[in-house]
């Protein structure tokens, strides 16, 4: 059976303030789909993600996202955002932030849908999370009952804004394996941006590999290469392998090319840019 498009680009670019950051982009994403958004800092990612959420309009081209023009508040879409705007000191329980997925902003011991936000934490593997304070736990604590909230309205399809960032890289793997879980048991489509591919490689059906102005989509396979990256890049670029299946990438600058011997190793934490994850400045 045919799965359904639910994302389709043609002609596609984006930006903001009147400058275009990326342009002629033409790609669909498949219902189920667990597709990385990958590219250098300020190459446009979160640009693209607030065109699906319909909190910015295309620059030129056209964009839908189940069959129709993104609008906001789209209740098919989960989104985490990179930073969640809360005051961690407020004593404010798990399952009360995850409420609010359905509520909205009306806090309070006696409002309905408990739960379902039980479910969610619960399907986020974070059950046992439901009635501690925000502030009594860890980084990769709070990234799963974020991620309950997002999954709470039960969404076709998650955005995820470097989940990842500030993971260990246990904590990384662990994240990864539950979201594949959830694409796969629930058929919901993910697009997570990153900048460590390694952790993703094993779980991944597609990249969008956002640099240099363009853009380019397919699977790992296919983007992840010294080819593809030299192309869409405009310089030498090496794809590097282990034996284990991680990649780094390394950009070979003009100085590096005439003075191999001056070529920085590649390293095992190194992301899609060859360098070690940084958190996204757009």
């Amino acid at each position: 059976m045919e799965k359904e498009t639910v994302i389709s680009a043609k002609g596609l670019a984006g930006g903001y303030s009147g400058k275009t950051i990326w342009e002629n982009a033409d790609f669909s994403v498949q219902q189920g789909e667990f597709v990385a958004v990958l590219g250098p800092n300020g190459a446009g990612k979160t640009t693209f993600f607030r065109m699906m959420l319909g909190l910015a309009a295309p620059v030129a081209g056209s964009l839908s996202v189940f069959g129709r023009t993104p609008r906001r508040g789209n209740p098919d879409i989960g989104y985490v955002p990179q930073r969640h705007l809360i005051d961690r000191e407020t004593g404010v329980e798990a399952r009360e932030l995850v409420r609010l997925g359905l509520d909205g902003h009306r806090w309070g011991i006696g409002s309905a849908h408990y739960e379902e936000a039980f479910e969610a934490l619960r399907a986020a593997g974070a059950g046992d999370l439901a009635r501690r304070p925000l502030a009594a736990l860890s980084g990769g604590e709070l990234q799963r009952v974020f991620l309950a909230e997002a999954l709470i309205g039960k969404p076709k399809m998650l955005l995820l804004d470097e989940p990842l960032a500030n993971l260990d890289l246990r904590r990384e793997a662990d994240f990864v394996r539950l979201i594949n879980e959830v694409v796969r048991s629930q058929g919901v489509t993910v697009l997570l941006i990153a900048h460590n591919i390694n952790p993703l490689l094993p779980v991944l059906d597609r990249i969008i590999y956002i640099a240099n102005g363009r853009i380019a989509t397919g699977a790992p396979s296919e983007v992840l290469t010294s080819e593809t990256l030299t192309d869409l890049y405009g310089i030498p670029i090496e794809v590097l392998r282990d034996s284990r299946g991680r990649i780094a990438v390394l950009g070979m600058e003009e100085s590096a090319e005439h003075h191999p011997e001056h070529r920085p190793e590649p390293r095992r934490d190194r992301g899609p840019e060859g360098r070690a994850e940084r958190r996204s400045n757009e």
